[in-house]
């Protein structure tokens, strides 16, 4: 593969690409179906890695519940799953930075790259998990599961959103980073450079199989373009 270019931008994905929250999120949705249903939902059973909060919350209620959820239910559920989460996530005993994060975030801010998020999260969510590590601090701006149910069309979002930042901004001069092949198939649908790092789930092997552009065992290796 030819070397990547300098971005102009880098759009970061957040749980097990910049930190490991060590379950805090499933443990915050369970306490809200507790809660407001008293039925201890495991998240688990009903979504798969990279899907958006959105999207994760209405297939839970289906799968616990029986039937789809109201506006209403919708907003009491998002409102007990961020107020549990913003404790939860200050005492997370497992929460930790993956490897390299804080190095490539710092190297690329020196180098001039703009930073956003996008994340599946809902965007109090993303925002909550990146408080324990202080990495709310990189980012100007992002785009998140609030925004849209569909990874690929929040990932266009991102790109919409810094064009305010940077008027002459392709696609192509934004890299996607993210840990499944959801991230990176939403980078290549969004005409954007996809970058895996298998610092979740998935292996180097089978995010270069669904296609990365450039994969990463870590954020400790040596980003593309700097």
């Amino acid at each position: 593969m030819a070397a990547l270019a300098k971005p102009v931008v880098v759009l970061f994905d957040v749980d097990e690409t910049l930190v490991h929250t060590g379950g805090s999120g499933a443990r915050s949705w369970k306490a809200a179906f507790e809660q407001l249903y008293g039925i201890p939902a495991d998240i688990g059973q009903h979504s798969s890695a990279g899907e958006t909060d959105p999207q994760v919350a209405r297939a839970t209620f289906v799968g616990v519940v029986g039937r789809p959820p109201s506006a209403d239910e919708l907003g009491r559920l998002y409102a007990h799953y961020l107020l549990h989460l913003a404790e939860d996530i200050l005492t997370s005993a497992q929460y930790r930075v993956l490897p390299g994060a804080v190095q490539t975030l710092v190297a690329l801010g020196d180098a001039g790259v703009m930073l956003g998020l996008v994340s599946g999260a809902m965007e109090g969510a993303a925002r909550t998990k990146l408080i324990p590590a202080d990495l709310n601090r990189f980012f100007i701006f992002g785009a998140y599961g609030s925004d849209s149910p569909d990874r690929a069309e929040l990932t266009k979002l991102a790109i919409h959103k810094a064009t305010f930042l940077h008027e002459e901004l392709t696609s192509d001069q934004v890299y996607v980073v993210g840990d499944t092949p959801r991230d990176i198939e939403s980078a290549k649908a969004a005409g954007a450079v996809s970058v895996g790092v298998a610092s979740g789930r998935y292996s180097t092997s089978e995010l270069e199989a669904v296609g990365g552009d450039l994969v990463l065992g870590s954020l400790e290796e040596r980003f593309p373009g700097l």
